[in-house]
Parts: C-alpha cells; sequence; structure tokens
C-alpha cells in the first residue's frame, strides 16, 4: 500500500519495542525496530521513515543526541520525533532531563511508560 506510512521505533528494550511495534502495525504503519541511536541512525539513512519514535536513554548514542544530529541535517531535520523516556522530574540519578529533552526540538516528547494509545495519537497528529 503507497500510502502507508513507514515509522523508525528506536528503542533498547527489545520487548518494549516489539510491543510498540506490534500495535502500531495494527494501526496500518509499517514499522522498523532499530536498538540503539548508532543502529536508529543507519536505518535513517538507508532509508528515512516518515517519523521516528525514539527512546533516551539507550547505549552507543542516545535519543538526546539522534534526535540533534537528525534535526540539525538538512536531509532529515522534517522527520517528525517523538521522544520517548522513563525520565521524570523527580528522577536525579541520571544525566537525563525533561529541560534536556524539550531542548532537542524532538516534535512530541512522551513520559515512559507511554501506551500506544498515546504514541498512535501523536503519530496521527504529527503525519496529519
Amino acid at each position: 500500500m503507497s500510502t502507508q506510512k513507514r515509522i523508525l521505533v528506536v528503542d533498547d528494550e527489545p520487548d518494549f519495542a516489539s510491543i510498540v511495534q506490534a500495535d502500531l502495525e495494527k494501526e496500518g504503519y509499517d514499522v522498523e525496530v532499530a536498538y540503539n541511536g548508532a543502529e536508529g541512525l543507519e536505518k535513517v539513512k538507508a532509508n528515512p521513515p516518515h517519523a521516528i519514535v525514539l527512546d533516551v536513554m539507550m547505549p552507543e548514542m542516545d535519543g538526546y543526541e539522534l534526535c540533534k544530529l537528525l534535526k540539525g541535517d538538512d536531509a532529515y531535520c522534517n522527520i517528525p520525533i517523538v521522544l520517548l523516556t522513563a525520565v521524570a522530574s523527580h528522577v536525579t540519578s541520571t544525566r537525563y532531563s525533561h529541560a534536556d529533552g524539550m531542548e532537542t526540538e524532538a516534535d512530541d516528547y512522551i513520559a515512559k511508560p507511554a501506551s500506544s494509545e498515546d504514541i498512535s495519537r501523536s503519530l496521527t497528529m504529527l503525519l496529519a
């Protein structure tokens, strides 16, 4: 189906990525998965998706770094990015913060545990 939108899910938690993938496929999206930011960047460059669902805390390259790279590149800056993170305002034991996420130019920001409905609603809005 030529109107099917392709979504790249980038998350280092395979179980979560599989659930999101299955739920988005039920919604009619074509979904590809990457398990860290470096792999996500390779997949974007190989075949740019219509949108990206991107976790923050990942090995090799975190979501903030990948988001900044993509939004700073004219070839990819228009791809909508939904940033997902378990980081909350009360978490002080990591180097990640909500404010950092807001500075990445992500198109939407959803706290984990994110429901499939929240992710789908965000993608519907961003791809309209």
